[in-house]
């Protein structure tokens, strides 16, 4: 990049700093939902939730299979070589 386009393309930087923050954010909220490992300890959570009658069995179902389908998201993504 030659020192001209530098200077003129310089107002750009904060959307490009911006927009390279904003996909880091991203892709880590992303790793932090299909983990593994908080998704186990979520249905773990859940499941003494349930045992304290906290949750009906339709309520744990239902939050049940929203993590077993994130977790297999999760696995899919990994799978694939993507985020997550």
């Amino acid at each position: 990049m030659g020192l001209l386009s530098a200077i003129a393309t310089l107002p750009l930087a904060p959307a490009r700093v911006a927009g390279w923050t904003i996909r880091r954010v991203v892709d880590e909220a992303e790793r932090q939902y299909y983990d593994p490992d908080a998704i186990r300890r979520q249905l773990a959570e859940l499941s003494r939730r349930l045992d304290e009658g906290e949750l009906t069995e339709e309520e744990f179902d239902r939050l049940e299979d929203e993590l077993l389908d994130r977790l297999e998201e999760g696995q899919a993504r990994r799978a694939a070589g993507g985020t997550g």
